[in-house]
């Protein structure tokens, strides 16, 4: 009498991920497609076709799904190059969700330690800033608050910081990356201007951000991409402002009305805040 429990169903999908996910031709794919078919009880060639097309549809998946958040990187490799790339993201780093719309974040650090790819050293980057402007898209909707900004004169600046458009973020970079993009997906600049910035080894500081529902790429100067680090970090705008003449080019100084009425008009800063205080830490008891 077989007593054995069968495996429920959860087992077997678990299972089934396992033998997706394993990198076909190896060790690990062969016993994690052995224990599938055992939890399957089946051993026909059917079975085994059936698992290569689930596999090659993953694939697919996989290629299409990077593709829609990498297309400079795609450009930049090569379509053959670049589905070779989705497919070993894919078994190296599996989605932990259902939607492929929240996998690939781990691109960027994926290329920048691939030896193969060690002699385009930029892909990291322009990977990390195609992420950003992924992420902005769909960042959480905001309304600007234009009657906010009179705070500005009418307040006392210390702790009153400007509310950056959702999804912002800065990738800074040894290379033109906003350029490539940029050159890439609108052709400005053209993609010679961009290829001669590369060779000439211009970094740039890429500022990403969604204005109204477009999300939004472009360089801006060391100054204003110190200002905007401080105020991701959630600094006021005295802080800011310091770091922003700290990272000025010597004699250059920093415009800041210039800067925000800028920003401003392209949605980036939709309004202006008072920070929330820390919380003072209350004392210990003991010895000192």
């Amino acid at each position: 009498m077989n007593l054995q429990t069968p495996p429920s169903l959860a087992q077997q999908q678990q299972a089934l991920l396992q033998a997706l996910f394993a990198r076909p031709g190896t060790a690990h794919a062969d016993a994690a497609e052995a224990q599938l078919l055992t939890l399957l009880d089946v051993r026909n060639t059917q079975a085994g076709r059936g698992l290569a097309a689930y596999r090659a549809n993953g694939h697919a998946l996989a290629e299409r799904a990077l593709l829609a958040v990498y297309p400079v990187v795609a450009a930049l490799i090569g379509g053959d190059n670049f589905a070779l790339l989705a497919r070993d993201l894919w078994h190296r780093h599996p989605p932990q969700c259902g939607d492929l719309a929240q996998w690939g974040d781990t691109l960027p650090a994926f290329l920048q330690s691939s030896e193969q790819l060690a002699d385009v050293p930029y892909l990291s980057d322009v990977a990390h800033a195609e992420w950003a402007l992924h992420r902005a898209a769909g960042a959480p909707d905001a309304v600007p608050d234009a009657h906010s900004f009179a705070r500005l004169g009418s307040e006392d600046p210390q702790g009153l910081a400007l509310t950056l458009s959702p999804g912002t973020a800065l990738v800074c970079s040894r290379y033109p990356v906003a350029s490539l993009i940029t050159a890439h997906l609108h052709e400005t600049p053209t993609l010679s201007e961009a290829a001669q910035r590369l060779r000439d080894g211009q970094g740039e500081h890429a500022l990403v951000w969604r204005q109204g529902l477009r999300p939004r790429i472009s360089g801006v100067s060391a100054a204003a991409a110190a200002l905007l680090q401080a105020l991701l970090a959630n600094a006021d705008l005295p802080q800011a402002l310091d770091a922003a003449g700290t990272a000025s080019e010597p004699g250059a100084g920093f415009d800041f009305s210039a800067w925000l009425t800028a920003a401003v008009t392209d949605g980036l800063v939709i309004g202006a805040h008072r920070l929330t205080p820390t919380p003072s830490t209350p004392p210990q008891d003991g010895p000192p």
